[in-house]
């Protein structure tokens, strides 16, 4: 069975300081992860491949993930991030694909999460990127709040060439049990057919010291039953899962919630997602 891990992070302190690691939750996360250490983790629980996302909206960092990409035998694919409102987003897209790695580079991702306005995602000019990133052949990373997920329903309706993959399931509450009104947000977004959803970031959005799988399973569930296995893909979102959970309980606990599917189903959540969105043909099985 191939194993594809379709979200993580590496970062470089020593190069780049991660601004939003603060706080004393976070702290165990300062410091330099590379991925040598993410490759040695993810291959001990069966991986076989990887997605390298992007973490800071700087442009010197997309480069950057495209060299490690190819000088990498493990990363399949990288999302890397752009000035979606820039007039010249079609350019850049351009110029990053004719860089070292650039045939690596198959997504956008824009801390979402971290704009004020819970429209971002339909202004003029960010759908405007939007066309173009779709124009470009690639796909639209989302890494939203649940208040945040209209907007991304109607920038995928807006965008219907573009596929827009939901990250940690939109970040539902986990920690609190509550499932509305993000259920009912979720679906709106599943509804459309060129959405998928990662099973990625549960374990942080749960209690970090105490999760179980089934504080995890409505969740799962509920994305599972609105997407389906053949638009979902797992992501581990390592490092920062290291906050709840070692690499090996993130890969056991997605088993675990998915293991009432059937087989060729489970490939799909495995693999078969991510192989499509991404254009990982070429990812061999373990």
């Amino acid at each position: 069975m191939t194993v594809i891990d379709a979200h993580h992070h590496v970062w470089d302190l020593g190069v780049r300081d991660q601004e939003w690691i603060t706080g004393p939750e976070l702290a165990p996360l300062r410091r330099s992860f590379h991925l040598a250490e993410l490759a040695a983790e993810a291959r001990g629980a069966g991986v076989t491949a990887s997605v390298l996302v992007q973490t800071v909206t700087v442009p010197e960092e997309t480069p950057e993930l495209l060299a490690l990409a190819a000088d990498s035998e493990f990363v399949g694919a990288v999302v890397g991030w752009t000035d979606l409102a820039s007039p010249g987003v079609a350019d850049e897209l351009d110029r990053l694909r004719s860089l070292p790695g650039g045939r690596f580079l198959r997504g956008i991702r824009h801390q979402v999460q971290a704009e004020p306005d819970p429209d971002w995602l339909t202004r003029p000019g960010v759908l405007r990127g939007l066309r173009a990133i779709a124009a470009a052949g690639l796909g639209y990373d989302l890494v939203v709040l649940p208040h945040q997920l209209p907007a991304a329903a109607r920038a995928a309706a807006a965008v219907p060439g573009l596929t827009f993959v939901l990250d940690h399931l939109g970040k539902p509450p986990i920690a609190s049990g509550q499932l509305e009104p993000w259920t009912a947000r979720l679906r709106a977004l599943a509804a459309l057919p060129n959405t998928v959803c990662k099973l990625s970031g549960m374990v942080t959005e749960a209690d970090p010291r105490s999760w179980t799988v089934d504080d995890l399973r409505p969740y799962a569930d509920t994305v599972i039953e609105a997407f389906g296995p053949r638009r979902l893909m797992f992501g581990s979102d390592w490092p920062v899962s290291t906050l709840a959970a070692g690499y090996g309980d993130v890969v056991a606990a997605v088993r675990e919630l998915i293991a009432p599917l059937g087989a060729a189903e489970r490939d799909e959540v495995w693999s078969g997602t991510a192989r499509r969105v991404y254009g990982m043909a070429s990812v061999r099985a373990g």
